[in-house]
């Protein structure tokens, strides 16, 4: 008993000698600012000693309180508030406060910004500028990334602005709490409280999104409820823009085309109708009037059952510029989905939203952006990117990503996205010959575009980590930073992100980057290798579910997308199949024209090839499937290992869960792999390549797996 005694005591002692590392939830995001260490603590107290930054508005306050925060948080000291510019000085200054600047700001717009290491009578001082407050703010939030990272403060000379004007989340929220396809608990706005409880969460969702660029928040699911445009909604919505306004956020509506029926007795929803439009126009001079600086509304029509203008023989150019006209006075804007796909379902789902779409080019009114999906299916872990972009010249068209990760494990998986966007935003569409690449589509550069936007449909909740994982939360932060900027890597922002989140210390930031980088690829092989999609179970798309077959509408069978039999596997987008082909420029068409010069990760994706046909490896088709599941399993088994080997340098707490969560992910991986090959085994009747393991179950065994209650599907 003494000696247990004695032996516990010690341990106090050692504990209290010992300083231990916070306790993190991941509330705090990638805005910890936690102590840094000497150098660089001493580094940061040099360049911000002083705060000057005059103004009294809520955006200069929330610069100057954000400042604050971080340089006190990283130093242990609280720089001084002054309106006098002195030794080791941030100092704010638009035209407005200090007209003679040193510096010049064309181009930056109303949100860009400028950081120069200047002297001011001889003393350094940083000059932060811009044309506007919240140029300012952006230019605070970049300096303070730069601080956290442990970068050099002290000969600095960079001009950032945002290429694409409209940088939005969707949220999928419904007004009962639930998001549809959300993984990280419920949704944050708590209508039934609002207006009169506005909580620190939605100030904080705030500072987060302004601090990588997103500018904009669509509040409501696509697949909306009129209720959200009645007056108590509205107020809801205006209580979250007040304090979403300093921080540059505007918020948006989705719309339920039927409204003006269901709120107010219309006998119709016809666009053309004069009362129609009489309604909406009553209703946006409503909003407007609560929310002077209202964003605009969001459509989903004709769609997955969604009401909308083609149910009265109208184009969707017809009901975009009527919704147009009522937010034209205000400047207000439409954003109109082409996620569309028709109950007769045509020949191949992936065509239609250009056999919709491209005919209306050149239609819709100058305040309407389409909405665009980055692939032609539905967000699968890997689409050639939208034959859209690149198709219609004359129409502003908007990038819409998913951040919440609807077929990529949801929660649970880490699979960094960095890299899908990257891939997208980077593929050439060869619109105007070769460098026509989707990014230079969405930030207008490419056709002279003024209207310009890109869109992420949101992964936040209520989870104290926000967004199910940390690792979800890199999601979140690279589409905001390739939002702003399509250039950059997604490697660059991992690197960012994870100095941040944890450490600027290298022996994290190698091994946790190496980890997500390879990490959405490891998915793409264990769910979908070689260009299949929609291979997911149905309704809540977790896990898999290659055999179902039994829906009623074709396309929502995974059969209908890998069309797998006898002869071999894939969907054949030639002219002896659908012909998709046809919707790219002509060199994409003719390289996806040949599976030798179709690129072999979306192989399956244009052809329908022979097990048997030989891979540019030389091993067969079938073959190659098998070993790409055992790839991407024993990917994951990596990364565990890794994670495990970084213990000592990462809280306990984020280190728990993320453990958890590998080992999940690796169970699944594993049951992902062994399901799709004891299925498509049973069509190809071919043996398993030498040592590749046989699936532990029956196939039998793995469709008879149900999952009625899975979250994100309410």
């Amino acid at each position: 008993m003494i000696a247990r005694l004695f032996c516990w005591m010690m341990a106090v002692a050692l504990a209290s000698l010992t300083p231990l590392a916070r306790a993190e939830d991941g509330y705090d995001l990638w805005l910890r600012y936690m102590r840094a260490d000497a150098a660089t603590s001493a580094r940061i107290a040099a360049h911000g000693q002083v705060i000057a930054a005059p103004g009294d508005s809520a955006t200069m306050q929330a610069a100057r309180n954000e400042l604050l925060r971080g340089i006190t948080g990283l130093t242990g000291a609280t720089p001084t508030l002054s309106n006098i510019v002195a030794p080791g000085a941030l100092w704010l200054a638009t035209p407005r406060t200090a007209p003679a600047l040193p510096l010049k700001l064309e181009g930056l717009g109303q949100e860009g910004y400028a950081i120069r290491s200047i002297r001011v009578e001889g003393k350094p001082v940083t000059l932060i500028a811009a044309q506007g407050e919240m140029g300012l703010l952006h230019g605070a939030f970049h300096w303070l990334r730069l601080a956290q990272s442990g970068a050099a403060l002290d000969a600095m000379d960079i001009r950032s602005a945002p290429r694409i004007g409209l940088r939005l989340l969707n949220h999928w929220d419904n007004l009962d709490g639930t998001v549809e396809r959300g993984y990280s608990g419920s949704s944050i706005w708590d209508w039934w409280r609002l207006p009169d409880w506005k909580g620190p969460r939605y100030a904080d969702y705030a500072r987060a999104n302004a601090s990588i660029g997103i500018n904009g928040t669509v509040l409501n699911n696509v697949n909306a409820k009129s209720d959200s445009l009645t007056a108590p909604y509205i107020a809801k919505a205006a209580a979250l823009a007040d304090v979403f306004r300093p921080y540059g956020i505007k918020v948006y509506l989705s719309v339920k085309w039927t409204a003006p029926m269901e709120l107010d007795g219309l006998k119709t929803a016809d666009p053309l109708d004069p009362t129609v439009a009489a309604w909406w126009k009553a209703k946006a001079d409503e909003i407007y009037k609560a929310i002077p600086d209202f964003g605009g509304f969001l459509v989903k029509a004709n769609s997955e059952g969604q009401p909308g203008p083609q149910d009265y023989k109208r184009t969707h150019a017809d009901g975009a510029n009527m919704l147009a006209a009522a937010m034209k006075p205000h400047g207000g804007i439409v954003m109109w989905r082409a996620f569309v796909y028709a109950h007769d379902n045509p020949d191949d789902r992936a065509k239609q939203a250009y056999a919709d779409f491209k005919p209306l080019d050149g239609q819709f009114a100058d305040n309407v952006i389409v909405q665009v999906k980055n692939g032609a299916i539905d967000f699968q872990p890997r689409e050639p990117f939208h034959p859209l972009f690149g198709a219609m010249s004359r129409t502003p068209l908007m990038m819409e990503f998913q951040i919440t990760k609807e077929y990529l494990g949801q929660s649970t998986h880490l699979t960094y996205l960095g890299p899908l966007f990257e891939e997208t935003l980077k593929s050439d569409t060869f619109a105007k010959g070769k460098g026509s690449t989707v990014a230079k589509v969405i930030d207008g550069s490419l056709d002279g575009h003024r209207l310009t936007g890109i869109a992420g449909v949101a992964n936040i909740g209520t989870d104290r980590d926000w967004s199910g994982s940390i690792f979800n939360q890199a999601d979140w932060y690279a589409f905001g930073r390739m939002a702003w900027n399509p250039d950059l890597t997604a490697d660059a922002v991992a690197r960012e992100w994870t100095a941040l989140t944890f450490t600027p210390d290298k022996a994290v930031v190698e091994p946790v980057v190496a980890m997500m980088m390879g990490s959405r690829e490891a998915a793409v092989d264990y769910m979908t290798p070689l260009g299949l999609a929609h291979v997911m179970d149905t309704g809540h798309h977790y896990g898999p579910g290659p055999w179902v077959s039994e829906l009623a509408r074709p396309e929502w069978n995974p059969v209908y997308y890998h069309k797998a039999d006898a002869t071999g596997i894939g969907f054949d987008r030639t002219k002896s199949g659908s012909n998709a082909i046809a919707q790219y420029a002509p060199p994409l068409a003719k390289r996806f024209a040949d599976p030798r010069t179709t690129p072999e990760r979306d192989l399956l994706w244009f052809h329908h090839l022979p097990w048997g046909y030989r891979l540019a490896s030389g091993e067969t088709l079938w073959d190659g499937m098998v070993h790409r599941y055992d790839r991407g399993v024993a990917y994951v088994a990596g990364m565990r290992a890794t994670w495990e080997g970084l213990r000592p340098m990462v809280d306990g707490e984020r280190f728990a869960q993320t453990q958890t969560f590998l080992a999940i992910q690796q169970r699944e991986a594993q049951w992902w792999r062994d399901a799709s090959i004891a299925y498509f085994q049973s069509i190809a009747r071919r043996p398993l390549p030498a040592g590749a393991a046989s699936p532990p179950e029956s196939l039998e065994a793995y469709k008879m797996r149900k999952f009625p209650y899975a979250p994100g599907n309410p």
